[in-house]
């Protein structure tokens, strides 16, 4: 291993999980690893939203299952990439493709872990923060099969790439109004916030 690798700052990570006796495994797991450090666990919504505000992470290690409802760990983490620039690792006991993909897109998302993959958490941290990873890619691949070849090369123009479009001015504010609606934004400053780690 290189010799410099430890010198970098440690990843700083948020954990949100409800379980208290599954949060502590996590954190004693994480804070054995030199290159990491846990600097802050929330068991709800409302002191993740405060410990990622207040705490400033780089990844956010986050159970959807926050509740008995699947929707609150979904709109948590949703919030958090809204407004901050962690980036979003899901840690699911939810092992459905069709769960797990949803999730990915409507959180915009870095990555996932199930937690029968508990072995894996230290290596995909890491990962995930050092990016981009498979998973990202895919992320962002799924969240653009919801938009119309026209809609993603506006998406593109918005993220600064270089892209010629032949629509009318109109049309391309039409598309961008459609892009937010389809994404469940209402802003396009949160759609280029949540865009630009997959690009």
């Amino acid at each position: 291993m290189n010799s410099n690798f430890y010198d970098k700052p440690s990843i700083r990570i948020l954990t949100v999980e409800d379980d208290r006796d599954f949060s502590f495994l996590i954190q004693n797991t994480l804070n054995r690893e030199s290159d990491m450090d846990v600097v802050g666990c929330a068991g709800s919504e409302a002191s993740a939203m405060e410990l990622a505000a207040e705490l400033r992470p780089d990844l956010v290690l986050m159970d959807l299952n926050l509740s008995s409802s699947l929707s609150d760990g979904i709109h948590t983490a949703r919030n958090i990439r809204l407004h901050s620039d962690a980036k979003l690792l899901i840690l699911t006991a939810y092992e459905s493709p069709d769960i797990v993909v949803s999730a990915c897109k409507q959180t915009f998302a870095s990555g996932y872990l199930f937690k029968s993959q508990f072995d894996l958490l230290v290596e995909t941290v890491r990962k995930t923060v050092a990016g981009p990873t498979p998973q990202l890619h895919l992320i962002y691949s799924l969240i653009l099969s919801d938009l119309s070849s026209a809609e993603q090369s506006v998406l593109h123009m918005l993220m600064g790439k270089n892209v010629t479009l032949h629509s009318s001015a109109k049309t391309i504010s039409n598309q961008k109004s459609s892009i937010l609606r389809k994404l469940g934004l209402h802003r396009q400053e949160d759609l280029i916030h949540l865009m630009k780690q997959y690009l």
